[in-house]
């Protein structure tokens, strides 16, 4: 069942919260950038709640310098769903078979701590 708005300042609250998720999927201005394999087969793994996910996490921590946003196929579908993290001046880290319970440690321990999270790694699955 659709819930009616009640108020303008509810309408406005709505706006906000849309216009807060766009602003973290645009950020040209972040260092990090989170790219999440949207192609088909990625979607069909289960790529979607990852970026939900990832949305959500760097959204309720507040990480103004990180860009979540999605990419086409990656080229690895066999390790779907795939997220790579981007950062200046580092190596590109690719975490495969993501899922949106890997998400917050992802997001504490390499985006806020600094540590790559090895076992989630391509590196460690190969």
């Amino acid at each position: 069942m659709v819930k009616a708005m009640k108020s303008l300042a509810e309408l406005q609250a709505i706006k906000e919260k849309a216009r807060a998720g766009v602003e973290l999927r645009d950020n040209s201005e972040a260092g990090t950038r989170v790219l999440v394999g949207m192609a088909t087969c990625g979607i069909a793994a289960g790529a979607r709640p990852v970026l939900n996910e990832f949305v959500e996490e760097v959204a309720n921590r507040r990480l103004k310098d990180v860009m979540v946003t999605q990419t086409g196929c990656i080229g690895i579908c066999q390790y779907e769903p795939v997220v790579e993290i981007v950062q200046p001046g580092k190596e590109k880290v690719t975490y495969v078979k993501m899922t949106a319970d890997k998400v917050k440690r992802i997001v504490n321990d390499h985006l806020v701590n600094g540590n790559v999270v090895t076992e989630y790694t391509i590196g460690a699955t190969n």
